[in-house]
């Protein structure tokens, strides 16, 4: 069931749960995520990032979730991840996302809002849910493009002003996840979420999922975050699988690697406290 983000991000706000963010890179990883919910009976979302263009190109990513999300009884939204320019993302609602992210996270608040409003007031003609972040999620070694930064914190006080200027349908705050892999555990600011969590309704996001400890990930989706983006991990899973599978010809490396995403996946929904959908 292709739908986009609206309902799903305020139902599980509401209850109190994440939904896993499932970045896809091919036809085998979009496939492996979507059976998987289906088989559990959860929602997923399904990102295909703007960074992964010349992986496969943004006609194929559409052809390749729309496809998929419309033949299983689950919801499943179709995301743009990271959109970078106005142009990117109204080429990703034309081909039918359902849901679109622009990060303009490292420009001022007054430039972030100004760029946001614009894709927001495109997409929602469409029905096309939007999320943006505010403050910055930085990167460590990562699988994407994503330049060697920081993270910024997300400052409450810039919250309200920003949502009530763009009216967008979810936020990604900042709280001390990286993009990409850590060295050891990351210590997450579950004080400023809290705070963050006090002054809005609108749903909350959290990127750099991967590797940034069960305990932590399963304390964000009871406490407010209602979307959590993976990418890292279910790669290194793969790769895992491979070498302790050791594969004999192609097909049993494809095998093995489906194998380690679709149960990474279901430890997802484990440590994120996804409810069935009814």
């Amino acid at each position: 069931m292709l739908i986009n983000t609206k309902v799903m991000l305020l139902e599980a706000r509401k209850e109190n749960y994440a939904i896993p963010a499932t970045n896809f890179i091919d036809l085998d990883s979009a496939r492996t995520f979507v059976k998987e919910a289906e088989k559990l009976n959860k929602p997923l979302i399904l990102p295909f990032a703007q960074a992964h263009k010349d992986l496969i190109s943004l006609e194929e990513a559409a052809l390749i979730g729309k496809y998929l999300a419309e033949k299983v009884s689950v919801p499943v939204a179709l995301h743009l991840d990271h959109g970078e320019d106005f142009n990117f993302i109204k080429r990703a609602i034309d081909l039918g996302f359902t849901s679109v992210m622009i990060d303009a996270s490292k420009e001022s608040l007054e430039d972030n809002i100004k760029i946001t409003k614009e894709v927001v007031d495109y997409a929602h003609q469409k029905n096309v849910t939007v999320e943006a972040e505010l403050g910055h999620v930085g990167s460590g070694n990562n699988y994407e493009n994503h330049e060697m930064t920081d993270s910024i914190y997300t400052e409450v006080s810039d919250v309200q002003t920003f949502l009530s200027n763009t009216n967008v349908d979810s936020l990604a705050i900042s709280i001390g996840t990286a993009h990409g892999a850590y060295k050891g555990t990351p210590i997450l600011n579950f004080e400023r979420l809290a705070e963050i969590r006090k002054v809005t309704e609108t749903p909350l996001v959290l990127h750099g999922g991967s590797s940034s400890g069960n305990t932590n990930l399963n304390r964000c989706a009871v406490n407010g975050i209602a979307k959590i983006n993976i990418f890292t991990d279910f790669l290194n899973a793969a790769y895992k699988k491979n070498l302790t599978g050791k594969p004999k010809d192609y097909l049993e490396i494809k095998r093995l690697a489906n194998e380690g995403m679709a149960e990474t996946l279901e430890s997802c929904y484990k440590i994120f406290a996804t409810k069935s959908v009814k």
